[in-house]
């Protein structure tokens, strides 16, 4: 590399005619979404899954804890529904003993 190469006064233009205008398609990238499995033991881990649950799908298990102490589990399920519904995230239970929270970009399709 020679110092004529940075100078911009010794650099050409070259001029290309183009005949035809052609189109470069480039795919978009769908960016992906995340599913996080998390677990419910305690009030702090409430706060921690609308936190995630604002950008990713969530998959929380309650087993555990309504096996310990049910009427716990129902007063957490509470406040998990009311800060779901403050920040616009999608809840959905499941007979299992699971919940789902989904974004505000995520359809849940009810049946």
């Amino acid at each position: 590399m020679a110092i004529s190469d940075f100078l911009p006064f010794s650099k050409k233009e070259k001029e290309v005619e183009v005949s035809e205008v052609e189109e470069l398609r480039i795919p978009e990238e769908k960016e992906k979404i995340k599913i996080k499995v998390e677990k419910i033991l305690k009030s702090e881990d409430v706060d921690k899954v609308v936190r995630v649950a604002k950008q990713s799908i969530v998959i929380v298990k309650t087993q555990e804890l309504q096996k310990k102490d049910f009427g716990y589990t129902q007063t957490l399920i509470a406040k998990l529904k009311r800060n779901c519904k403050q920040n616009n995230i999608d809840l959905v239970g499941t007979s299992d003993g699971y919940l789902i929270l989904a974004p505000p970009f995520v359809e849940i399709i009810r049946e």
